[in-house]
């Protein structure tokens, strides 16, 4: 999987730091579209089709948090991945962020090999939904996503012998 392509959005009213962010991932060859407020990324959303959204929670008007909801409520963009990308440290926040439907919670200030990380591990689970629901996941690619270890092999071998049972697994370590 490569990030050639992929395109995020960056919704935050603060333009260095869409800008700061914009930089970071367009290095790490993302295609970036910035918005500073819920309307503005709705249209681009619409328009656009970004494959991923960078989500700041205070915005002006309406909230990161609502636009979330939002977006999870609809059926063309329920699956969007979204990444909350905020000040707001605390526990309860960061529940309350991913309870409103994003992915993943980073908070500012962030360090930019952390935000690639999980922007990358956002869209590659997002083009594996994608190939799921289209029926052109190519079994052989899922140590590709994960980890070509032994350790790994193992682990799916004995999911697929368990996956079509009504058992439930707990798989640790």
């Amino acid at each position: 999987m490569t990030n050639a392509g992929k395109r995020v959005l960056i919704v935050d009213d603060e333009a260095p730091i869409r800008e700061m962010i914009a930089v970071a991932l367009e290095m790490a060859g993302y295609e970036c579209l910035e918005a500073e407020n819920v309307q503005d990324a709705h249209s681009l959303v619409v328009d656009l089709r970004p494959d991923m959204i960078l989500l700041d929670w205070m915005l002006p008007g309406v909230s990161g948090i609502e636009f979330a909801r939002r977006l999870k409520r609809e059926e063309a963009t329920a699956e969007l991945p979204i990444i909350m990308l905020t000040a707001k440290g605390e526990e309860e926040n960061k529940v309350q962020g991913l309870e409103s439907g994003a992915d993943d919670y980073i908070t500012k200030p962030f360090d930019q090999t952390e935000l690639q990380a999980a922007v990358r591990k956002a869209c590659a689970l997002r083009e594996i939904q994608i190939a799921e629901q289209t029926g052109s996941l190519d079994p052989t690619r899922r140590y590709e996503i994960v980890g070509q270890s032994t350790g790994m092999k193992k682990v799916f071998d004995l999911i697929e012998k368990v996956a079509s049972t009504p058992s439930t697994v707990l798989i640790t370590g």
